[in-house]
């Protein structure tokens, strides 16, 4: 396949590093210091993979044309105006591993609906100071026609990607997957930045978890509003919290704690990467987006609502970053 990656952070990186082990053909859009160091040294990563590669970088993305596949990587407040560049770019499929449910509509609007696949990453890294990047977690890359089914496309590109060592699997249903996940990321997103702590220290803490409860529940009620069905999947078992009692709600988030203590001991939340070096957070996309629909529906999201405000905080007052 002939490749374009959008935004070369921990995300990026894996997913070029290993297409291009695996024979592809890829171009890596990247920016500033990132683009110069990723011309001058190898693509590395490390951790649950070992690769070093040098990859073709372009900081022009305007000039590209044509591709079989193209992934959007890029943080979600970055996201509208880095695809209005590439609206060339006519690429045969397109997806994008961000997080939040609006970026498919973004893909569209920049090259039509007729290209775009629905996709939800559950797989995770985090870009070193060296410009290394360290692969944490590789549970699953979900791939699924928008409106569902299955498709030849959608089946060709899971098999090409699991084939290159990033575990992919079709979806039949890749609504359901995606606001499975996103019901239960707001909290995880929120809770990072507020305790500045590793994933399995803030959800094994029973005042934390008890906080993701009621913003899962409460992002649940949205869903539900939307006549969206909801399953237990990774990072959090959101059908199991929504139904279960509020005890038992915090021990399901507790025993994910113990899980990502056991499995990925140093993750940590891109959210609270994002915050520890002073970039701005995906919050207005992502949590911003829920409390604005359930505004518009009627329903009360107060927990969700607080530490939206909170975060929101912590957003504006990060340090001014360099021209």
């Amino acid at each position: 396949m002939r490749c374009v990656i959008l935004g070369a952070g921990a995300l990026g990186s894996i997913l070029a590093a290993h297409l291009l082990r695996d024979g592809h053909e890829v171009v890596l859009i990247a920016r500033g210091q990132r683009a110069a160091h990723l011309r001058a040294h190898p693509l590395t990563v490390s951790g649950l993979a070992t690769i070093s590669v040098m990859c073709p970088i372009s900081t022009e993305p305007a000039h590209l044309r044509g591709a079989d596949l193209f992934i959007n990587t890029v943080k979600t407040p970055d996201s509208r105006a880095a695809l209005a560049s590439l609206r060339a770019l006519a690429p045969t499929v397109a997806l994008s591993v961000q997080n939040g449910v609006v970026k498919d509509e973004e893909l569209a609007e920049a090259f039509g609906a007729a290209c775009v696949l629905g996709a939800m990453a559950d797989f995770s890294g985090e870009l070193r100071d060296d410009g290394s990047v360290l692969f944490t977690r590789n549970v699953c890359l979900h791939v699924g026609e928008p409106g569902g089914g299955h498709s030849s496309r959608a089946g060709e590109l899971v098999a090409a990607l699991q084939a290159a060592g990033i575990t992919t699997r079709e979806s039949d249903a890749i609504r359901t997957v995606l606001w499975s996940k996103y019901v239960g990321w707001n909290a995880l997103m929120m809770l990072a930045v507020l305790t500045r702590l590793n994933t399995a220290a803030f959800l094994s803490d029973p005042d934390a978890a008890e906080l993701v409860v009621r913003i899962t529940r409460e992002m649940a009620a949205l869903a539900d509003a939307r006549g969206i069905v909801l399953r237990d999947q990774s990072p959090l078992p959101v059908a199991g919290i929504v139904a279960a009692t509020d005890a038992n709600a915090v021990a399901l988030v507790r025993e994910v704690g113990a899980t990502f203590a056991q499995q990925a001991p140093g993750h940590r939340m891109s959210s609270l990467q994002d915050a520890t070096r002073g970039r701005a957070l995906e919050l207005e996309e992502t949590v911003g987006y829920a409390l604005r629909a359930g505004e518009a529906l009627g329903l009360a999201m107060p927990v969700t609502a607080l530490c939206y405000r909170l975060v929101a905080t912590v957003n504006r007052g990060r340090p001014a970053q360099p021209a």
